[in-house]
């Protein structure tokens, strides 16, 4: 299966990858875009957790990983049905990092690629995950997870990786993931109640 990018789609594209851009946003939106930054947030905050709350509340981490793993896993198979090419595979003009430089495809540059791995956002569907199961296993939170999972969004198109729309469908593909985790959360500390933290 493969689809247009709709107009609208193309030009929201265009205005955060090509014009809307800084020193200082180059410099932070790689960050937002690192699972490796992401991890270390998660390490530091299982430390954070477990001083505060006990050895029990790596259970809870658990979970967001068991999240994470079901939201990467399904979305790698609906891109292997999809094959949308990136943006920055198709996009004359785009601007994306390559080894640590910021690099822009020429205004004359024509797709090589027949096949892409661009829908659903792995990203997206992955941070949405986690924040959605984090600010329901730990309500105190607020909704700050939900800001880093909007602002990984938008590094993703401000960095030739996606378009638009498979931000928003990854969002969206996180938080039905994130709801089938927590059912199926909520029904087995029901049956062993031992798992739960409190």
């Amino acid at each position: 299966m493969f689809f247009a990018t709709p107009a609208w789609d193309l030009q929201l594209f265009l205005l955060i990858n090509q014009h809307w851009h800084s020193g200082l946003l180059d410099f932070i939106m790689p960050l937002f875009s690192s699972m490796a930054v992401l991890m270390v947030i998660l390490a530091a905050a299982l430390i954070a957790a477990v001083i505060k709350g006990g050895k029990k509340q790596i259970i809870f981490f658990l979970v967001l990983l068991a999240g994470m793993g079901m939201s990467d896993f399904t979305t790698k198979l609906a891109k292997d049905q999809i094959f949308r090419l990136r943006p920055l595979n198709v996009v004359a003009g785009t601007r994306f990092v390559e080894n640590g430089r910021w690099q822009a495809r020429p205004d004359n540059f024509v797709r090589t690629k027949e096949r892409g791995t661009s829908y659903p956002s792995a990203h997206c569907a992955n941070t949405m995950t986690l924040a959605i199961l984090a600010l329901l296993l730990w309500p105190g939170l607020k909704g700050w997870p939900i800001l880093v999972s909007l602002l990984s969004g938008y590094s993703r198109i401000y960095l030739g990786k996606h378009f638009p729309t498979d931000v928003l469908a990854g969002w969206l593909w996180g938080v039905v993931v994130a709801g089938a985790v927590w059912l199926l959360w909520k029904e087995l500390s029901r049956r062993y109640p031992a798992l739960r933290p409190d």
